[in-house]
């Protein structure tokens, strides 16, 4: 009989000890780090070739049903999931630790597998039922619970292979290896543990695993589910419901809950032995699924909780998307990345005009489609049909049997495919648009199968955009809201300031009437008096800037209008400031039909607020230039253009600041400090607004600034609503 201290001295001085892998270290911290990502994952894979060559020959396998060629870790990472490669990459660096130990009749290395990753497996599983903060942690554990009894065969075959001889029952076998070690094997495991400075519970969770069931209720979790997950894969051969009654007492899991563990567990099991390239054999007799049973049985399931599992990545990018385009952008990459898609586009429902809008997160989609509108009424085609039907259509009839209209066709021919998958895309009953999808019938045929996965992702991207929606009409409302605030301090201001400003221009008439008729002050009163009236306009249009103002829209030529300008802010304005002015008119614009006065003020403020930009002179680059939206209809009717206008003023000042970029055009923001009110970029939206024009601005910190104005021409603006009804 051996002593205890007789084996570990033997184990640590025998070249049979092994050393665990660097790469297992560093997969278990990244684990354990919720901050790691997919990349952290796939670069210290890529640093063992053994474990990256079997990750890529698993994702590029039939188990995982992708349907098209991996060529990268990170992207076998992404589409596996974090779960999937962390179990491979775990097992592969424990297996190739013992991989070339022999076997006999008495102890068969395929069975022994077996019951050590259908282990892992279950404790991972039960981790993530229990909410067990570090699954993979779980998972190792559970793959070395029996480390020792393969320790002690490497070690002393002949010892015990005399334990095994003739013993059946688990518990009599702990008490050969007792009476021939000294020490059992879950001591010997546990021993090669903490050998191994794994500094967690796994060392107590490999020790106690074979305690009697009522040691082990005031045991910390870990403890606990590699307790529970080692007696259900031995209670799998011999029918006596210990493990069911382990699951209730431990954890309070229900028999079908248990038994939905083991299916669960035997999939990622089979998943782990084809990765591997190994042939797992379950006990004789046993209930356990054998690995090409498993194989086939669970390929459905695996595949389903991958696409969930990637799914989740889109569905997170979605919560944090904050604009329109963003969010199409991320259920564009998540179409991609789920189903091998590539040609994709939305149709979005305008509640304005009970219309459809084509969109593609792609510009070359966007320039090939440019913006096909769709009357929702008066169309019957697939798209439409699929939005009001609430239902996913094609052009293929497997799903649908709708006969194609003109428009499908033209839609069909210009993605250049042989037909179409329409998703619809709905929140709260409320229409939001289609998910258009461009492919062959055979890949509509295999996506008509995944209509879950397409379903959830669309329905996310539905709410998404609705939530945006709401959130910019809510905007809308509170900035109203903010502007009439403002505008009743600026009214009470206006009414004061009004007081002195007409006893002002009263003692200047006195003075002109007291002059001689042909006194040189004269003209200088008469400037006065006409800045004094300029002054009372601006304010009272001030003290109204939150509501419309009745403008007097004229054909004009804004080149002109905007040279004037430059004229009278030469000598008042930039001169003084030392600010050079580089105007570049568009000779081809032609004359548009807008409001002098309101685009004065417009083009003043932003004149002057670039010039208050640079109190140490700079420059100020003004631009006009054409613009033609290209609209396309699909409801037989000509083809129409709208012609815009864009001004351009940009300067090369020290830009503005982040907080400030992120409320411009709110009221009472600004960066200029004490003496400025806010107010000039508010009134300017507001302006821009009531010319049925956009204002969009880029900064960046130190390049300076840049505002660009897009105003209709007015030219054709009845035409295109005659053509969109």
């Amino acid at each position: 009989m051996l002593k205890k201290k007789q084996v570990f001295d033997k184990i640590k001085n025998s070249n049979n000890l092994p050393s665990l892998p660097q790469v297992l270290l560093k997969l278990i911290e990244i684990s354990n780090d919720d901050g790691s990502s997919a990349a952290d994952l796939a670069e210290a894979i890529s640093h063992d070739p053994s474990i990256s060559t079997k990750v890529m020959r698993l994702v590029n396998s039939a188990y995982t049903g992708a349907g098209r060629r991996f060529k990268g870790i990170e992207q076998a990472v992404v589409y596996l999931g974090l779960d999937t490669i962390n179990n491979i990459a775990i097992s592969a660096s424990v297996y190739q630790v013992f991989g070339r130990t022999r076997e006999s009749s008495l102890f068969k290395l395929s069975r022994f597998w077996w019951h050590s990753f259908m282990c892992a497996s279950l404790a991972r599983t039960i981790a993530h039922k229990t909410s067990y903060e570090f699954p993979e942690e779980a998972f190792l554990a559970g793959l070395l619970h029996d480390i020792g009894r393969l320790l002690l065969w490497v070690n002393f075959p002949k010892e015990f292979a005399s334990v095994l001889q003739n013993q059946d029952d688990s518990s009599a076998i702990i008490s050969a290896e007792e009476r021939v070690f000294g020490a059992n094997h879950s001591e010997v495991g546990a021993w090669l543990v903490k050998e191994w400075n794994l500094k967690t519970f796994m060392s107590d969770a490999v020790l106690y695993h074979h305690e009697p069931l009522e040691r082990i209720h005031d045991a910390f979790t870990l403890v606990k589910i590699i307790y529970l997950a080692g007696i259900i894969c031995r209670a799998l051969n011999d029918n006596t419901g210990a493990g069911f009654i382990a699951a209730r007492e431990l954890f309070g899991f229900e028999q079908s809950q248990t038994e939905e563990l083991i299916s669960e567990a035997g999939a990622a099991t089979a998943g782990v032995a084809q990765s591997l390239g190994i042939d797992l054999e379950p006990p004789s007799g046993g209930t356990g699924p054998e690995p090409v049973k498993a194989l086939e049985k669970h390929k459905k399931l695996l595949s389903e909780v991958n696409d969930i599992a990637l799914l989740s990545g889109t569905l997170q990018n979605l919560l944090k998307a904050e604009t329109e385009d963003v969010i199409l952008k991320a259920v564009e990459h998540g179409l991609r990345i789920l189903f091998n898609v590539n040609k994709i586009f939305f149709f979005l429902y305008q509640f304005e005009d009970d219309s459809m809008v084509a969109y593609s997160a792609d510009q070359k989609s966007t320039d090939m489609l440019g913006n096909l509108v769709i009357p929702f009424k008066r169309s019957s085609g697939l798209i439409v049909m699929s939005l009001a039907a609430r239902k996913p259509s094609d052009s293929f009839g497997v799903l649908t049997k709708t006969p194609l209209t003109i428009a499908d066709k033209q839609i069909i021919g210009l993605l250049d495919t042989e037909g179409i998958l329409c998703i619809p895309m709905l929140a709260h009953a409320k229409h939001i648009g289609v998910i258009v999808i461009g492919l062959s019938e055979s890949d509509c045929r295999s996506l008509s199968k995944r209509l879950n996965i397409l379903g959830m992702l669309a329905n996310h991207a539905a709410i998404s955009l609705h939530l945006y929606n709401v959130k910019q009409e809510h905007a809308a409302a509170i900035q109203g809201g903010r502007l009439e605030a403002a505008a009743m301090v600026v009214r009470k201001i206006v009414h004061e300031v009004n007081n002195p400003l007409s006893i002002i221009k009263n003692y200047i008439k006195v003075v002109d009437l007291k002059l001689p008729a042909e006194h040189f002050a004269r003209d200088e009163l008469n400037i006065m008096e006409e800045e004094i009236d300029r002054i009372g306009q601006l304010i009272h249009q001030l003290s109204d800037f939150s509501k419309p103002v009745k403008r007097l829209f004229e054909r004009l030529n804004i080149n002109n209008i905007i040279w004037d300008l430059l004229k009278i802010l030469k000598k008042s304005i930039l001169l003084p400031a030392k600010i050079n002015v580089h105007f570049t008119p568009d000779s081809s614009l032609h004359e548009i039909v807008t409001e002098k006065n309101g685009l004065k003020q417009v083009m003043i403020n932003l004149l002057k607020n670039s010039t208050e930009a640079m109190p140490k002179a700079g420059n100020i680059y003004i631009e006009t230039a054409p613009l033609v939206d290209k609209t396309k209809h699909l409801d037989g009717k000509p083809l129409k253009s709208l012609e815009k206008v864009t001004i351009t003023v940009a300067d090369d000042g020290p830009g503005i600041p982040d907080e400030i970029m992120a409320r411009l055009f709110e009221p009472c923001n600004t960066s200029k400090g004490e003496g400025h009110s806010g107010l000039g970029l508010s009134i300017i939206k507001s302006i821009i607004n009531e010319l049925k024009g956009q204002i969009t601005c880029e900064s960046k910190q130190g390049e300076g600034t840049r505002f660009m104005i897009i105003l209709p021409s007015g030219n054709n603006a009845k035409k295109h609503k005659d053509n969109t009804a």
